[in-house]
């Protein structure tokens, strides 16, 4: 059980405020603060505090005994990896619109590009490892999502509501296909058509929005979210894709999962994380990245409907809840107190990472009774020797929050 030093993410999207004022540094920072990474990822591992003050890496720590950081089950089916990465995502600007492959599809194109010889850094690949990437993301303030395929009904009641010369075909494409079929169509319409074509569709599509989001139409939300986007990529083909896709808002506490092909973009607020530890996605625009069409086709799954907000499950303690999804890589609890309530909560072992984000709280092993502390944006390792442990809220102005991240059921 040791604490964790973790590293921050600089991306252009992040914010300036949110993760520095959780880590208790200056607001704000100097540049902007996209993520802080927590787990044993090689492209940015966490360091763990040794017994003499030293940092090592929790890859190597891992790497060295497997079974002992794991758990001998773990250990096996991930190949001595970590499973998971946990992670804090604050976002001020909206992300790429992405899918994530299957483990099959991982599996595959990892072989496929390794055999063409594509180098594992290059901008152009695809598979960087041969697993899946699946999702969850849980809202620590309000978070705002593109999400899934809508109903497709749905979406023609707001292409009518926008609808321009321009835009009819469209239109009368998906009306006269109102099912996953007809997504598919036009969804590679879209992202296929020539430049030229975007460039002349888009400045009407994006004034019919404006107007609407101003009169405030039934699809005002949706329409805002779209001009924002044609905003910032006024020639990407993914402002009109993104038409096609649930508009979510997430409140404190409630989560969303993201399997395999479920195309998304997150827009704006901060959120735990906690993801497959893998690098594998297949961009669909909104970014000057790398966007292979085919391949993205061949992983985007259009049979979604409306995405389930998840609020935890109660685990057996009424202050420990469950996200439950059918990742085998990942688990994400969420334990809070209610004021005056210093009551310990027991979290089986495995490996896992906890993380403050409220207040403050007390670990305790079981076995041995040692004991570390975690003030808000701390965390720390626990690897499946340590056994199980006790949590407690510290006195603090703020009644303690803490999530858990371990390997999913049967990992």
């Amino acid at each position: 059980m040791e604490l964790l030093h973790n590293a921050v993410r600089p991306y252009a999207w992040g914010s300036r405020t949110a993760i520095a004022e959780l880590l208790g540094k200056p607001v704000p920072a100097p540049h902007p603060e996209a993520e802080l990474w927590m787990g044993a990822h090689p492209g940015d591992p966490s360091r763990v505090c040794c017994s003499g003050g030293d940092l090592r890496s929790l890859c190597d720590v891992v790497s060295e005994d497997p079974e002992g950081a794991l758990g001998a089950s773990c250990a096996r089916r991930w190949g001595g990896r970590l499973p998971f990465l946990l992670k804090v995502l604050a976002a001020e600007e909206p992300l790429s619109m992405q899918a994530h492959p299957t483990a099959a599809q991982a599996a595959e194109g990892y072989a496929r590009e390794e055999a063409a010889g594509i180098p594992r850094d290059a901008p152009e690949r695809n598979y960087p490892d041969p697993t899946a990437k699946p999702e969850l993301v849980c809202a620590l303030t309000e978070f705002e999502v593109l999400a899934g395929f809508a109903d497709a009904a749905r979406t023609v009641r707001l292409l009518r509501a926008i609808e321009t010369p321009e835009l009819a075909a469209f239109t009368d494409l998906l009306a006269g296909q109102p099912d996953t079929d007809g997504l598919r169509a036009l969804f590679t319409t879209w992202i296929t058509l020539p430049q030229q074509r975007i460039d002349d569709l888009l400045p009407d599509v994006l004034k019919s929005c404006a107007r609407h989001a101003e009169a405030r139409g039934e699809f005002a939300a949706e329409c805002a979210t779209v001009v924002q986007l044609g905003d910032e990529h006024p020639h990407d083909a993914g402002v009109l894709t993104s038409l096609l896709l649930n508009r979510i808002e997430l409140g404190a506490g409630e989560a969303l999962y993201l399997p395999a092909g479920n195309l998304h973009l997150y827009l704006r607020g901060t959120a735990v994380e906690i993801l497959a530890n893998s690098d594998n996605i297949l961009r669909g625009g909104l970014t000057p990245k790398h966007v292979d069409v085919p391949e993205l086709l061949r992983v985007v799954d259009f049979s979604r409907g409306s995405m389930p907000v998840l609020r935890g499950e109660p685990d057996g303690d009424p202050r420990l809840r469950v996200y439950r999804t059918d990742a085998q890589e990942f688990e994400l609890s969420r334990v809070e107190w209610p004021e005056d309530d210093n009551g310990e909560v027991e979290l089986p072992a495995g490996p896992q990472i906890v993380l403050c984000t409220r207040g403050g709280a007390v670990l305790r092993e079981s076995s041995t009774g040692r004991e570390l502390w975690l003030c808000r944006g701390e965390s720390a390792w626990l690897a499946a020797r340590d056994g199980a442990v006790s949590v407690r809220p510290t006195m603090s102005t703020q009644p303690a929050q803490l999530f858990r991240a371990t390997a999913g059921p049967g990992g």
